[in-house]
């Protein structure tokens, strides 16, 4: 059987809003109030803000919230991740720099990082990085490593199982779909522990019900992941 992985905060475009917190709501309340602020930049904090722990905590989905969000101000930002080969230079017209899967970074791209992060701090613009371990742990170069555990930092957590069915039954009864709990019992324990995946999973059920006019069974998901 076939593991849907994609994140559905991704697909359906992320925001704060749509970010699931949980126990991660101290990084949800920064972020946001960092967003809150006046929209000029020269009001907002420069102090970098660096988010760490395990895939299915939301470390990208918040990252990229704050880059829409700042987007939709209007304002450019520099986007770096460990899938990125050749990083482009830091332009003075960003608003903000990201940096995500930091502990995934080449050398190279160890090198555009800590060049972007001092150019950033030069123009007193805000750092936003992320990766699965705190910065102390970081195999990175000793200059970019430090520079990312000066600032505010947040330790993320993947929601437990009860918060994970309690969301999902919110989201099915906010789509008009029943869930049952045998069929709530089967997502938790064959899929991603990624709500972003159960979401993506639930999306897609409901799509495919409606195209098959058939009711969400698990027989159906089956039948839907045959077809994936």
């Amino acid at each position: 059987m076939k593991q849907l992985a994609l994140d559905i905060g991704l697909a359906a475009g992320p925001t704060l809003a749509n970010y699931f917190a949980g126990p991660n709501q101290p990084a949800l309340n920064h972020l946001s109030l960092w967003l809150g602020k006046p929209s000029s930049l020269a009001q907002r904090s420069p102090v970098p803000t660096y988010l760490w722990g395990p895939t299915g905590s939301g470390k990208t989905h918040l990252l990229r919230a704050v880059l829409v969000s700042l987007a939709d101000e209007g304002k450019a930002a520099g986007w770096l991740d460990a899938a990125m080969p050749e990083p482009e230079a830091f332009d003075e017209r960003w608003g903000a720099v990201f940096l995500d899967d930091v502990h995934l970074y080449t050398a190279v791209q160890q090198q555009a990082a800590f060049n972007w992060f001092i150019n950033a701090q030069s123009h007193q613009l805000a750092v936003f990085a992320a990766g699965k371990l705190p910065p102390a742990d970081l195999r990175l170069r000793e200059d970019l490593r430090s520079r990312l555990g000066w600032g505010h930092t947040f330790a993320l957590q993947v929601l437990s199982e009860p918060d994970r069915r309690a969301v999902l039954r919110q989201q099915a009864d906010a789509r008009g779909v029943f869930l049952s709990d045998e069929l709530m019992d089967y997502l938790l324990s064959r899929f991603s522990r990624d709500l972003g995946s159960l979401m993506q999973i639930l999306e897609q059920l409901d799509a495919y019900a409606l195209r098959t006019q058939r009711a969400i069974t698990i027989p159906l998901l089956k039948a839907m992941l045959d077809e994936t």
